[in-house]
Parts: C-alpha cells; sequence; structure tokens
C-alpha cells in the first residue's frame, strides 16, 4: 500500500538484449515494421514485399558464396578473353591515349617505367605483386568480411560485382594496348627479367587477351580492398595497410608498363559505379550497414556460417 507499482510487461520489454547490437535492433524493427505494412494491389504488393526481403541485410551461406565466385570469375574470364583481340585498333587507343596524357601534362609513366627497371630486385617483386597479389588480397578481404562482417558481406559484394560488370564492358568497347606493347620506349619487365605472370608470354598469352587495359581492375579491386580495409578495421597498422594498397598497386601497374593513368582512372569510374549501385539497393553504404544481422525466427544475433 502507498508503494508505487511498476508494469512489469512494460519493463521487460523496454530492456534491450544483450545479445543483440543497436544496428541490429534497427533493422528488425524496420522490418518488423515493414511487414506490418499493407500495401495496396496484389501482384504489386507481393513484389513490394519480395523486393524488401531481398534488400535487408541477411547471414550469408559459405556454399552459395564460394559457387557465386566460382562462377563468377569463370564468367568473367570467358568473357575477358572471348574479346576479339583487335590489334590495330588497340593499338591506335593507346597511341591516342598516351597523347591524351601528354596534353594533360602527366605522360610520366615511361620515366617510371625506366627508373624502376633500374633496379633490379625492386622491379621482379613488382613483377610478382602484380601477377599474384591482384587476386590474393581480393580473395582474403571477402573471407574477412564473410566471418567478421556477414550483415555487411552482401553490399561489399556488390560494390565488386557490379564495377567488374562495367570494366567487362569496358574490354569490349574498348581495346586498349597496355604500354608494355607500344613501341614508344616503354620496357615489358617481366620479358626483360624472366618473371612468371605475363600474360604476354607462355602458355598465358593464348588463352588472355592482351588488350584489356581499360579501366585497370587492379586499381578497381585495390582501392575497394583498401577502402573496405580502411573503414572496418580496427587496428591502426591494417587501416594504414589498406590505405596504402591501393597507391602501391597504382605505382606497380605503371613501373611494370601494364597501364597507364588514365587507365587507373576508369578503374576508379568502375569502383564508383559499384558503389552508387550498393548504396541504391540497401539504401546506405555497405559499412553504415549492422555488422550481424538477426536471423529470421531467432532471438538473437547470428554470425556468418553455413
Amino acid at each position: 500500500m502507498g508503494e508505487p507499482t511498476v508494469d512489469r510487461r512494460t519493463s521487460l520489454t523496454a530492456a534491450p538484449s544483450p545479445g543483440v547490437d543497436e544496428g541490429t535492433r534497427t533493422v528488425d524493427a524496420q522490418a518488423t515494421t515493414e511487414a506490418s505494412t499493407p500495401l495496396p494491389g496484389g501482384a504489386t504488393a507481393v513484389t513490394g514485399r519480395w523486393l524488401r526481403r531481398r534488400r535487408r541485410p541477411r547471414k550469408p551461406r559459405i556454399w552459395f558464396e564460394i559457387l557465386l565466385i566460382a562462377v563468377g570469375y569463370w564468367i568473367y574470364s570467358m568473357i575477358r578473353n572471348a574479346v576479339p583481340e583487335q590489334r590495330t585498333k588497340a593499338l591506335r587507343n593507346a597511341h591516342w591515349v598516351w597523347q591524351a596524357e601528354h596534353h594533360l601534362g602527366i605522360a610520366v609513366e615511361q620515366s617510371v617505367n625506366h627508373a624502376v627497371n633500374s633496379v633490379t630486385w625492386l622491379i621482379v617483386a613488382m613483377n610478382y605483386y602484380y601477377a599474384t597479389l591482384h587476386f590474393i588480397i581480393t580473395i582474403g578481404v571477402l573471407v574477412w568480411l564473410f566471418f567478421a562482417h556477414p550483415g555487411r558481406y552482401a553490399a561489399a559484394r556488390l560494390v565488386l560485382a557490379a564495377e567488374t560488370v562495367i570494366a567487362l564492358l569496358g574490354y569490349y568497347l574498348y581495346p586498349l594496348a597496355p604500354p608494355r606493347l607500344l613501341t614508344s620506349g616503354f620496357i615489358d619487365t617481366v620479358v626483360v627479367h624472366h618473371t612468371w605472370g605475363s600474360d604476354s608470354t607462355g602458355d598465358l598469352k593464348s588463352v588472355s587477351n592482351q588488350y584489356a587495359a581499360m579501366p585497370s581492375m587492379h586499381i578497381g579491386w585495390s582501392l575497394w580492398c583498401g577502402l573496405t580495409i580502411y573503414a572496418l578495421a580496427k587496428a591502426p597498422w591494417a587501416r594504414i595497410l589498406g590505405a596504402c594498397y591501393p597507391v602501391f598497386t597504382l605505382l606497380v601497374i605503371v613501373s611494370t608498363a601494364n597501364h597507364f593513368w588514365l587507365d587507373a582512372f576508369g578503374g576508379v569510374v568502375c569502383l564508383a559505379f559499384g558503389y552508387g549501385l550498393s548504396c541504391l539497393w540497401y539504401g546506405t553504404a555497405p559499412y553504415r550497414l549492422p555488422r550481424v544481422v538477426k536471423e529470421h525466427g531467432t532471438g538473437q544475433a547470428q554470425p556468418a556460417g553455413v
């Protein structure tokens, strides 16, 4: 008597679940609101609900992601290498790009190429960097996202897929020879130093399109990796490496005479398209989505898994 009464149901409802972070609760609340909001029209309502479900962050499935990466890379390789090797047009385009860079005052690739080539250990390291890290680091970042940031994985992966599709269109519509294939004094550093990994030598020459230099996916993918690591990594040293990775890659592609500066700019444009598409689909940047998502029908956030 005389003591204030407390509504236990209100108290229990207001208490947040300790196993779910704020971002996850926000997504869950939004999903509940969307599910309870009636939509006019039969087919239109069903389509709208389906689209909203597709756009919500969800837990990635490892078997699906492995299959998607394998099929995606197979399609990428098939299309890229099936583009007719239009040598005359590709060389003409390369000369045009080189002249355009002269007019812009940025045509210093040849000087960089010759300067770095004079340091044997450095240029050999760059040759192997160009041939291997492009795939190793990109796959490594995808795996890290899958396990450490499953709620952001699909949106970040969409960026990578979209920029790659645009790059394939560039390879088909604008064949471009790399600087090393010009007769303008560039040095093909792989041929000179007999290192492994050149698309223009050995068995790779017969299966790879030599005139797919615009845009540079070495830049597009490395910049995606760098931005992802910088945005999501907690360790300062990891963020520093993430920021430096695309810068190192830019130096490598120019030093080895595999790309012009403008090829790199093309890679940046492709990446911007990928981020734009992902933001449009998910309603925000990939890195602002919740780190983990609550699996439908469960009471707590779920990590990535099978």
